[in-house]
């Protein structure tokens, strides 16, 4: 019986573990120019027993940027910066994959440069609020993207995985779920178009399926990965019907015969959409699992024993457990996740939990 405890090879690469430690933002990239800092790589660094690392969401153009103080992938001084993140956490026998993030139509004016505004597939302005230096704001309209910027959008995310490589990652996630620009393409509620890039299930999903074959082209399949949420209504999402785009998603994956590294599903109430795609699915599936309100927690091991998933991802409890794995074989104890000191701040709450003593 495999378990998760178990080697998996990724991408080419042997992981220790089927245990992930899933993205989370954390807005820390304090150093100039969004780039990750030297308690950024102690962050990561600490957490290097995962199987596999993916990184906090990383913008892969300027108007990709949705939050205050988060890092970026699209110039020499962010390759650097993250150059000190992969090397630390490959010094501790870790991997590490960074997540390409472009949060479209979520962000503001006030996070981004040069008279920037936030774009996406319609002009739908978001219901909500973000945080920004300023104090919160309202979601504005986005820029609904032309044809040439869509193309320029897919160049941006083959760019920054480019980056991603350069500055030693062992690969990247595309991030697809949680409303943001992937998402949005898939979304009813926020792609209207009746060109080719809308007006169907069949072109809601080309954005996701031209940024995955655009991305594996310049990196290779196998050092890709995909995160999806389907139903998921974060960030003001609203899919009536997401099994049938998903489906089509894979399906439409799958005859393009890439090879992709994984699969990443962040899970919601429907566990009979998780397992059809699952089926679906034939390479490795990362399964972030539906613990609403509480964190993913030992119970979740028991999916890749019982063939639900190939590795199972870890989101507030890995943030708070830097050892999370052998806190696991041993049964406990966990730290509680302080989440006042999630977004932005200090060390306290980002590098000071405890491990455990022998």
């Amino acid at each position: 019986m495999t378990t998760a405890f178990d080697p998996i090879v990724l991408g080419g690469k042997r992981l220790t573990s089927r245990i992930a430690m899933a993205p989370m933002t954390r807005s820390r990239a304090f150093g100039p120019g969004a780039e990750p800092t030297e308690l950024m790589a102690t962050y990561y660094a600490q957490r290097a027993s995962a199987g596999l690392i993916v990184t906090e969401g990383v913008q892969p153009s300027p108007v990709g940027q949705g939050y205050p103080d988060t890092p970026g992938l699209h110039t020499p001084g962010q390759v650097r910066a993250w150059r000190t993140v992969t090397d630390a956490v490959h010094r501790e026998g870790g991997a590490i994959f960074a997540q390409l993030m472009h949060t479209g139509r979520i962000g503001h004016p006030h996070l981004l440069p040069d008279d920037l505004v936030p774009v996406g597939p319609s002009a739908v302005a978001a219901k909500g609020q973000v945080y920004t230096h300023q104090g919160p704001q309202d979601f504005v309209t986005p820029k609904e993207l032309s044809e040439a910027e869509i193309r320029q959008t897919i160049a941006d995310f083959a760019a920054a995985a480019r980056n991603a490589i350069e500055a030693g990652f062992d690969g990247v996630e595309l991030h697809g779920a949680n409303g943001y620009l992937i998402h949005q393409f898939l979304a009813p509620n926020t792609n209207l178009r009746t060109d080719a890039w809308g007006g169907g299930t069949e072109g809601r999903i080309r954005f996701a399926v031209e940024v995955v074959t655009a991305v594996a082209e310049a990196i290779g399949s196998n050092r890709v990965g995909l995160r999806i949420s389907p139903g998921n209504p974060y960030n003001d999402i609203a899919e009536d019907n997401p099994g049938e785009v998903y489906e089509a998603l894979l399906e439409r994956l799958a005859d393009l015969d890439l090879d992709l590294a994984y699969l990443h599903l962040m899970e919601g109430p429907d566990r009979d959409l998780t397992a059809q795609l699952r089926k679906i699915w034939s390479g490795t599936f990362v399964l972030n699992p539906f613990t609403h309100p509480d964190v993913t927690g030992p119970d979740a091991l028991k999916l890749v024993e019982e063939g639900a998933a190939d590795m199972v991802a870890y989101g507030g409890l890995f943030l708070a457990n830097p050892d999370l794995p052998a806190r696991l074989v041993a049964g406990g104890p966990f730290n509680t996740p302080d989440k006042s000191t999630f977004y932005g701040g200090d060390h306290r709450g980002y590098t000071d939990y405890p491990v455990l003593t022998v």
